[in-house]
């Protein structure tokens, strides 16, 4: 029976609901709409939808983002196919926090909260949405409240509302880092000419997408038991935070079975390698541009190492907001890992600058390692559904 079929007619008797199954449903419809940049966004994404039907079963639930250089990039597009499978889409654009803080509160149940147009939260009027972030950045701990003051004529009393939900994100540029560290990210992009996609019509195909929630509901509530001792073992390279993330995730794929457990594993290894390759702080991309620069060597002084990162025109260094890199901004950044500049002597000549075997240090902790497997999500990964 297909979905249009199912939409006009709904069966008296609950179905048995195949995991694999259901999970293939929901990603197949996405792919209607959406232009993915990669297999795995596709299936991180019906995995993160399926995550949002049994929110009681997880310690953190993770956030999924939408992000572009360009408008037009298809962000708004996967909010809007995802408010028809999620459970109690609440659409926040230009809400107030106080608005958003009662319905995460509310007692018929916590909202997915989708948030489109996320870069004006974190623009250059950052300060007048504190309370927001607030939200983003605690909300994904289950048990998390957000503590506020509220006055009742000249008394003022605290009240604590709960934080806990699920967030989809969708905007333009570069989320700061305490968001993305706790955010799946998918990197959206303008469609080239072969990337076709199905235009998507509310009125049509809301009534499809939610058949499919109901019936991903169905399966979601008859593994909720199970789900709420999951301990999936995580692939190789994915730990601590990444391991947070992905651990509800990677739980839904081996309830549903099939080629889900795998396929699940792949993508998470592929994303985790992708967010550390592709969208590095600048913190991160100083330390791994140093380590170019010193090579094999052993010290450099300070002035040798600002003249070869301002150089390189593919490198940000030579402008940053306009002015190169100075001593005073380097020693600031590298102060944050623990890293001093020292005396340093190369043949005659004493000045400032850096040793490598102080790098050594954080190079090892923050830079990803190249001795680690990974198979990634190709479009010539071949899965027998």
């Amino acid at each position: 029976m297909g979905i249009e079929d199912r939409a006009n007619n709904q069966p008296q008797e609950l179905e048995v609901i195949d995991g694999a199954e259901i999970l293939l449903e929901v990603r197949n419809f996405l792919e209607r709409f959406v232009a993915y940049p990669d297999d795995y966004c596709a299936n991180a994404h019906a995995l993160w939808i399926a995550h949002t039907h049994l929110m009681d079963a997880w310690e953190s639930t993770p956030r999924i983002a939408f992000l572009s250089t360009e408008p037009g990039s298809g962000k708004t597009r996967a909010l809007e196919i995802t408010e028809t499978l999620v459970p109690r889409p609440v659409e926040a654009v230009n809400v107030t926090p106080a608005y958003l803080f009662r319905k995460v509160g509310d007692d018929d149940g916590a909202p997915t909260i989708l948030f489109d147009e996320i870069d004006t939260v974190f623009g250059p009027k950052a300060k007048d949405n504190e309370e927001i972030r607030g939200l983003l950045n605690a909300g994904h701990r289950r048990g998390a409240v957000a503590g506020r003051c509220i006055t009742a004529g000249k008394i003022i009393k605290t009240e604590e509302i709960p934080a806990y939900c699920a967030v989809a994100l969708a905007g333009l540029g570069r989320l700061p880092d305490t968001i993305l560290s706790r955010s799946i990210v998918i990197h959206m992009r303008r469609r080239a000419p072969h990337e076709q996609v199905d235009a998507y019509r509310r009125r049509v195909h809301a009534r499809q997408g939610e058949v499919i929630k109901q019936r991903l509901a169905q399966w979601a509530l008859g593994v909720a038991d199970a789900l709420q001792d999951a301990w999936p073992e995580m692939p190789d390279g994915i730990e601590d935070r990444n391991a947070d993330l992905w651990e509800p995730l990677l739980a839904i794929a081996d309830a549903a079975g099939g080629e889900w457990p795998e396929i699940a594993r792949v993508s998470a290894v592929t994303a985790v390698t992708d967010s550390q390759e592709s969208a590095p702080s600048l913190g991160i991309r100083l330390l791994s541009d140093l380590k170019e620069v010193f090579n094999d060597q052993l010290y450099m002084f300070t002035t040798d190492i600002l003249q070869k990162l301002n150089d390189d025109v593919e490198k940000p260094w030579g402008s940053l907001r306009g002015l190169p890199l100075d001593a005073r901004k380097l020693s600031s950044w590298l102060s944050t890992y623990n890293v001093r500049p020292t005396s340093i002597r190369i043949e005659d000549k004493v000045a400032k600058g850096y040793k490598a075997e102080d790098l050594h240090d954080p190079w090892q902790r923050y830079l990803p390692t190249s001795d680690k497997s990974v198979t990634p999500v190709t479009n010539d990964t071949k899965v027998d559904w």
